[in-house]
């Protein structure tokens, strides 16, 4: 089992978000607790992939067709980390 930590912001954003982007990513929640980033990458409609530039060492997965999960894996501690919820715009703020 993985831990899911969500950023603070994250709640704000998921409440500005479209219900079918709530629910994808509560969907989403449920596969990275029980088989981790692994199992992301078997979804082929999540499309997870590693990010560059100032988002290096991050992953995206995505929720709809605007939508992104920005969110980083530490695996000495079995943990995923979710910065932001985002309707892909990967500036940081």
């Amino acid at each position: 089992m993985w831990d899911v930590l969500e950023h603070r912001k994250v709640a704000k954003s998921l409440t500005a978000a479209p219900v079918e982007v709530r629910k994808r990513y509560e969907k989403w929640k449920d596969i990275v607790a029980i088989s981790g980033p692994q199992g992301l990458r078997a979804i082929r409609g999540f499309n997870d992939e590693a990010l560059s530039g100032k988002w290096k060492g991050f992953r995206s997965s995505r929720l709809n067709t605007q939508y992104r999960v920005i969110y980083q894996v530490h695996k000495d501690q079995v943990l995923v980390q979710v910065e932001k919820v985002t309707p892909h715009d990967y500036g940081r703020q």
